[in-house]
């Protein structure tokens, strides 16, 4: 009897063993003939699948509000002009004040028309017998063009690094002159690894933009640029790229199809350089835009990239605004030619200035009715025939009682505005569990006043489990995919940064890495660097919203990516 017991339990062993052997046998065999990106994906919506099971999200009843049809305004979102320092001081009575582009008047090798200015201040110049000076204020040119054309700030006079801010002040109607037609030499280009710079070379022979949107419309290249509606450099590459596809008619149909197809292919739009920058460190680009000055600059670039000129030069023109008395354009132009100085052209070369000095633009003057209508076509056109599909995820815990979650709606109320009305949008908000508002749906009338409903009626209260909300965010996003496989997924988080319940990071990094949801985070009262670290996953913008400008911000930010 004892024997047939143990012939028993060796047999049951036996069987424990095969079914073990067979059912992971199955598991493991079970990607045979799939791509890893296959198989990854599948592990990704199981663990997605999971992870959204364990959180406690609950669909809240719908609440419309009442909905604003005015359209965004530049002039209310921008804040008060002491937000951009001042770099350099008048030191005197009679004096301008100037707009200055930030590659020359910030500091270290982005300060030479500062120290050309404290030159200039010191020197003892007269007017018609009084001593003069400048003021310099260190300002995008882009945001200094809103300024000047909303009327909400307009300085004596304005140096943004191209020509082409000047036309777009001109066709809004401030009466513009120009001073200067350079203060000091710089190009923009296309900054390109070595390695992908010769295969280029090896297929098409010359290398310029033509090539160079070409390569990228048919898929070969991965690059990125800059938002032409604040950037020097983005708003010359979008002409320049216009004008590849037909020159004579920039806004003509032919263009329009050439931009289509070369947009499809871009994977990286950056709200500034320094995000583009951070882009391109990660190894993700194969090229990107930037000035020769900052290429210059950069050793750890001129070491591995190709720099490629394009566009019209960036020679920091000098215009005067409004309609200033004489002895305020006397003192320009006695500014304009101190700066030509040989001195002070050395000192630029120096800071990386004046290289490229044989480019010539090539691209034909254009006017800013036309630059605004390019601008205009590349807010409409370059999703391509994507739309974005987006999910705000808004932190209403504890901790954001008060002030902060007061800033959280202000800011949604005004952003809301950006958003395009072929999008898709849907909106969660998380304490210690997630809701569902807003489930995502197209941006129309009624979509609108669904959101504006789910943000007035946010109040704070318990903890915080933000990576939970991303989850559901997530869970929604794939869901729309699947519904809607043509969408470009987003997900824009607004919190203070810190976490309490709930998943961490850790937990979901994974899933954020393989699905490649870029998530843009708002910080209010915030951990930022918390934040900074969940945008950085996918190459997203982290934005600190305890500033003066963060309705502008928000307002650039949603106006590139919606």
């Amino acid at each position: 009897m004892a024997t047939r017991g143990k012939a028993f339990a060796v047999l049951a062993a036996i069987a424990v063993i095969v079914f073990a052997l067979v059912y992971f046998g199955i598991q493991w065999t079970s990607n045979w003939g799939k791509t890893d990106k296959e198989a990854t994906a599948e592990n990704a919506a199981e663990r997605l699948d999971k992870l959204y099971r364990r959180i406690s999200a609950t669909t809240a009843e719908p609440v419309k509000g009442q909905i604003d049809l005015d359209p965004a305004s530049v002039a209310d979102s921008l804040p008060d002009i002491s937000k951009y320092p001042v770099s350099v001081e008048a030191t005197t009575g009679g004096f301008v004040e100037i707009f200055s582009s930030t590659e020359k008047s910030g500091t270290g090798n982005d300060g030479w028309l500062n120290e050309v200015a404290e030159a200039f201040n010191a020197a003892n110049i007269e007017v018609n017998g009084q001593p003069v000076s400048v003021r310099i204020r260190n300002i995008a040119s882009g945001t200094a063009t809103d300024y000047i054309r909303s009327g909400k700030y307009v300085p004596d006079a304005f140096t943004p690094s191209n020509e082409l801010w000047g036309e777009m002040v001109k066709a809004q109607g401030t009466p513009i002159e120009l001073v200067a037609q350079r203060l000091a030499g710089n190009v923009a280009g296309i900054v390109t690894s070595k390695a992908k710079y010769q295969q280029l070379v090896d297929k098409y022979g010359a290398v310029n933009v033509k090539t160079i949107t070409d390569a990228i419309a048919s898929g070969e290249l991965a690059m990125g640029y800059t938002d032409p509606f604040a950037s020097s450099t983005g708003l010359n590459f979008l002409v320049t790229a216009l004008s590849t596809f037909d020159s004579a008619n920039l806004l003509g149909e032919q263009a329009v199809q050439g931009f289509e197809r070369f947009q499809a292919n871009v994977p990286f739009i950056a709200s500034t350089t320094l995000q583009m920058r951070d882009a391109a460190k990660t190894g993700m680009l194969d090229a990107f835009v930037l000035e020769y000055q900052q290429f210059a600059n950069a050793p750890e670039l001129k070491d591995s990239y190709v720099f490629t000129p394009f566009g019209v030069r960036h020679d920091s023109p000098l215009f005067a605004l409004g309609q200033p008395p004489a002895d305020k354009l006397d003192i320009l132009k006695k500014f304009a030619e101190f700066a030509m100085r040989d001195p002070y052209q050395k000192l630029a070369k120096e800071r990386g200035f004046n290289g490229l000095e044989d480019y010539r633009s090539e691209v034909a003057p254009t006017g800013g009715h036309l630059l605004a209508s390019a601008q205009k076509l590349w807010k409409e056109k370059k999703n391509g025939s994507k739309p974005i599909s987006a999910v705000f995820v808004a932190d209403v815990s504890g901790s954001m009682e008060g002030d902060p979650l007061k800033r959280l709606k202000e800011s949604l109320r005004n952003g809301q505005k950006y958003l395009g009305r072929d999008n898709r949008i849907g909106f969660v908000s998380y304490s210690d569990t997630v809701t569902i508002n807003v489930p995502v749906g197209k941006y129309d009338a009624n979509q609108q006043s669904l959101l504006i409903g789910a943000i007035d009626s946010l109040q704070a209260g318990g903890g915080t489990a933000t990576f939970d909300g991303i989850v559901v965010a997530i869970k929604m996003l794939q869901d729309e995919l699947a519904a809607n496989p043509n969408v470009k997924p987003l997900i824009f988080v607004l919190s203070d940064g810190e976490t309490n319940k709930g998943n961490s990071l850790e937990d979901i990094r994974s899933l954020i890495e393989t699905y490649k949801i870029p998530i843009y985070t708002i910080g209010y009262n915030a951990n930022i660097q918390a934040l900074q670290s969940i945008s950085s996953i996918n190459e997203a913008a982290s934005i600190n919203a305890d500033t003066d400008d963060v309705t502008y911000k928000i307002g650039n930010l949603l106006n590139v990516q919606m």
